[in-house]
C-alpha cells in the first residue's frame, strides 16, 4: 500500500480505531462493545465510555512519558483537563506540569473522544447494535407527546373559561404546542420528535 492509500484508509478510520493503534490498547475495543452492549446494571452509557477512553489514553500517555501514577491521580488530572470541576487556573496548573514531564498536553486534549466518537467506533468499526428490552426514544417520544397533547387540552379548557367568562374575546380557534430544538453548534432548529427520529443533529457526525 502506498503512503496517499494508507492515509485514506486511515482517514476512513473512526478515530478510536486511530487512537487504539497509536496508543497501543490491544483489545480496548472488544471491552468497549462488551462494556455497550451488557445488560443492566453493569452496561455503561456512551458517555461513561467515552470517558473511560479518555482516561486510558491519558494514562498510555503518562505511562509514555515515564510518570508513575495511581488510578486517583489519572482521575484527578482528567477531571481537570477536562475542566469537570476546580477553575481555569487548575487546569493550567496541570498543562504545565505535564508538558515539563514532557507531555505533548495540545496532542492529548484533541484525543479526548465524546460518545458520538465512541458510538460510530461501535456501530462502524465493531458492528455492534444495543437492543433494550425497551426502547428508550420510543418510550421518551410518547411521553413528548402525551405532555404536548396535555398541555394543548389545558390551555383550550382555560381559553374557553376566560371566553365563557368575558374576561376575553376569542371565537372559532385550535390550540397547537410545538417542542422546538435548538442545535447551538449548527444553528438549526428542529421539532422536538425528527431530532429524536434521526438520534441528534447530523452535525454531531463530524466528530467520528
Amino acid at each position: 500500500m502506498s503512503g496517499s492509500e494508507e492515509a485514506n484508509a486511515n482517514k476512513r478510520r473512526t478515530k478510536i480505531a486511530r487512537l487504539i493503534d497509536e496508543y497501543g490498547l490491544n483489545g480496548f475495543g472488544e471491552e468497549l462493545e462488551q462494556m455497550w452492549t451488557a445488560e443492566k446494571p453493569d452496561r455503561k452509557s456512551l458517555r461513561e465510555l467515552a470517558e473511560m477512553v479518555n482516561k486510558r489514553i491519558l494514562r498510555s500517555a503518562l505511562d509514555d512519558s515515564g510518570i508513575a501514577l495511581v488510578s486517583a491521580d489519572v482521575d484527578s488530572i482528567y477531571t481537570r483537563l477536562a475542566d469537570k470541576e476546580g477553575s481555569s487556573a487548575d487546569k493550567t496548573r496541570v498543562r504545565r506540569q505535564l508538558e515539563r514531564e514532557g507531555v505533548d498536553v495540545d496532542t492529548l486534549e484533541s484525543d479526548f473522544v465524546t460518545y458520538q466518537a465512541v458510538r460510530s467506533f461501535l456501530q462502524k468499526e465493531r458492528n455492534a447494535e444495543y437492543m433494550p428490552s425497551e426502547n428508550p426514544i420510543e418510550r421518551d417520544k410518547t411521553s413528548i407527546q402525551q405532555l404536548r397533547s396535555r398541555t394543548a387540552a389545558v390551555t383550550k379548557t382555560k381559553l374557553e373559561g376566560l371566553d365563557k367568562a368575558e374576561e376575553i374575546d376569542i371565537g372559532s380557534h385550535q390550540v397547537t404546542v410545538n417542542i422546538n430544538v435548538y442545535c447551538e453548534e449548527c444553528g438549526r432548529l428542529f421539532d422536538v420528535t425528527e431530532i429524536l427520529d434521526q438520534r441528534g443533529c447530523d452535525c454531531t457526525e463530524s466528530e467520528s
